[in-house]
């Protein structure tokens, strides 16, 4: 099994204050992993440091066995950021045109986008279920729809692994529903490793492979070799009186 990402003695902070300390993480080929803690956790600057898009104050992070300095296959990811669905009504874009905007690498961002890329695009809609919107002004989407866009702007490049940064926030109940289905989809029919910030602990819990419980600068993974039962985990993270409500789906 392919190692994905590889941490190692990882410490992340700034002049006043260390956020992370001595984190230790492997990902692996086809792993669904959920990264959940309190706000203020590192949850986030967790998966920027593994983007490269934060650089660690000392410890090693490789992406593929390659050091992340160095590491240049960046079309083997994919990034759906954090609020990506709070899109301007007014933002001239269609939904077309939001989804190549991740092939501009390969294009180049002033010249036209070819048929076969056009054809990346409508397959990457087509796997969300959106590509009738595809002609339709992204700001006129529902946040649901939106971030189902998002994942197709995300799968144009056909990555390996995909990070979602907490991605159900301000989505209603039927859509976080439906796209946790998709994720699911992604995840064990396409093999793509899904690694994602979240706050919906009862509705992962029993569809994830892996947790990553962080807190303290800490981090606590708990899987099904794990030992301690994942409500103590959670309390571990949270404190004695957390509770998780569990969601039928």
């Amino acid at each position: 099994m392919e190692t994905i990402i590889s941490i190692r003695n990882l410490f992340f902070g700034y002049r006043d204050k260390m956020i992370l300390e001595d984190i230790n993480l492997d990902i692996y080929e086809g792993d669904y992993i959920g990264i959940v803690g309190p706000n203020g956790s590192g949850k986030s600057t967790l998966i920027k440091l593994m983007l490269n898009i934060l650089k660690p104050v000392e410890g090693e992070i490789k992406l593929f066995g390659q050091d992340i300095n160095r590491f240049n296959e960046w079309d083997k990811i994919g990034y759906v950021a954090q609020k990506s669905n709070s899109f301007n009504k007014r933002f001239p874009a269609t939904v077309e045109e939001v989804v190549a905007m991740n092939l501009y690498p390969k294009v180049g961002l002033f010249r036209a986008i070819k048929r076969s890329h056009l054809e990346l695009v409508h397959n990457a809609l087509k796997i969300v279920n959106m590509e009738k919107y595809k002609d339709r002004l992204i700001g006129d989407l529902s946040g649901g729809q939106q971030q189902r866009v998002f994942i197709a702007r995300a799968l144009v490049n056909f990555p390996k692994v995909i990070f979602l940064d907490e991605p159900t926030v301000g989505i209603d109940i039927k859509s976080q529903e439906e796209f946790y289905k998709l994720l699911d989809k992604l995840n064990k029919e396409m093999k793509i490793t899904i690694v994602m910030v979240t706050h919906d602990i009862g509705v992962i819990s029993d569809r994830i492979k892996k947790i990553v419980c962080m807190g303290n600068g800490k981090l606590i993974i708990h899987d099904e070799n794990s030992k301690m039962p994942f409500e103590k985990t959670i309390q571990k993270i949270y404190g004695d009186s957390a509770k998780i409500l569990f969601h039928e789906h």
